[in-house]
């Protein structure tokens, strides 16, 4: 039987880290934590609030935040939905929205949903180096405008988006920010305590936590004029309702709690790891750096293969990585960012993004570097 491909798809999801694991085991089972958080009129049920109000606090730490300003939601697609279209909601008239259109499709599809309803739209297009720029924001901003959207770290090109700077313009023009932080946690260092945003949505599987759990902070300005919407109960203060899942909120604060910051040495592992990825690929021929050379984080690279016999599919049997977003992959369709960056229809399917993690090691990065030699040497030789 052939052995699994190396794993360098980090930024589509991560493994479950084993402490979390055992989190999240301690509240399944009969002897274990598995009451329901909201039956407070009984010991079991309380133990499940506790567990619940621990994580709610490690990921409130872990992001500067106050721990009452974190809703649970089943994830960052849900968290998205609900900080843009419960706001929406909350101002009643439409206004002008402003995204870019390197946003994820969690973003994309709901701003278009909006947008079918009365809001008007601005879909910012990236420089040349695949950043949205704030002043480009600052020329978007109109006196209709009341609400924009961007993302901390593009998914697919692991670009940076100064959303600091940007928040500060939006508050002094009046307007509310909402940042898409998926792929930030453990990566970028974030205070909420200190910046100007006023929705922030998290996913735990994206930080070695569990699938089907996330988080959206919702700041005071945001506060009052958000709508739930899932209704049922009135869970998390009437933001969203449902019965907690101990179990995947427990996992997601662990997940949290042992994420790393910039500087630290996990960090300083990858970001060599990554050197030694990067500058061996952008050695072999054909092979170009997609986005911002400098303003990434050190996990996500995207690069275009300019050959003509170059078929990512040759890659698959020893490398697990991706050709696209996993939200353009149902569709077969080529990168919406890709495209927005300026490449065209050929360059776009030419590219692959390989992300690395907790997990990834060396011998790994070696043996990538073979792969992608010999796939190329190959494509090459069939030409003749």
């Amino acid at each position: 039987m052939p052995s699994a491909p190396l794993y360098f798809d980090y930024a589509a999801t991560t493994p479950v880290d084993d402490r979390v694991i055992e989190t999240m085991l301690a509240c399944l089972g009969s002897q274990a934590n598995f009451g329901n958080p909201a039956s407070s009129g009984h010991a079991f049920g309380q133990a499940a609030r506790h567990a619940v109000e621990q994580a709610r606090q490690q990921v409130a730490e872990r992001v500067g935040a106050q721990a009452d300003a974190l809703v649970w939601t089943s994830g960052a697609t849900e968290s998205n939905n609900l900080a843009l279209k419960g706001i929406a909601q909350g101002l009643g008239q439409p206004g002008h929205l402003i995204t870019s259109q390197l946003e994820h499709k969690a973003v994309l599809d709901t701003v278009a949903e909006l947008e079918r309803q009365g809001w008007a739209v601005t879909r910012l297009t990236p420089d040349a180096a695949g950043l949205v720029q704030p002043a480009a924001v600052q020329a978007a901003l109109r006196a209709d405008t009341r609400l924009v959207s961007l993302m901390a770290v593009n998914n697919e090109l692991g670009t940076i988006t100064d959303f600091a700077a940007i928040g500060e313009q939006v508050r002094a023009h009046g307007a509310l920010l909402h940042v898409d932080a998926a792929q930030a946690v453990g990566k970028l260092a974030i205070d909420l305590s200190a910046m100007a945003v006023d929705l922030m949505s998290f996913s735990a599987h994206k930080v070695y936590g569990p699938k089907g759990i996330g988080a959206l902070y919702v700041g005071p300005r945001a506060r009052t004029l958000m709508r739930a919407q899932m209704h049922g109960g009135g869970h998390e203060q009437g933001l969203r309702s449902g019965t907690l899942a101990t179990h995947q909120i427990a996992g997601m604060g662990s997940a949290f709690a042992l994420a790393g910051q910039p500087g630290d040495s996990e960090h300083l592992r990858l970001e060599q790891l990554a050197r030694r990825l990067r500058e061996g690929l952008l050695a072999l021929p054909g092979v170009t750096l997609n986005g911002c050379a400098n303003q990434r984080i050190p996990h996500t690279l995207n690069l275009c293969i300019d050959s003509k016999g170059f078929n990512s599919a040759a890659l698959a049997s020893e490398l697990a990585l991706s050709t696209t977003s996993a939200c353009n992959s149902a569709n077969n369709s080529a990168s919406h960012v890709l495209l927005a960056l300026g490449l065209d229809e050929r360059q776009a399917r030419n590219s692959v993004r390989l992300s690395i993690g907790r997990f990834s090691n060396e011998a790994e990065v070696d043996k990538a570097l073979e792969v992608f030699a010999r796939v190329l040497a190959a494509a090459s030789a069939a030409l003749w």
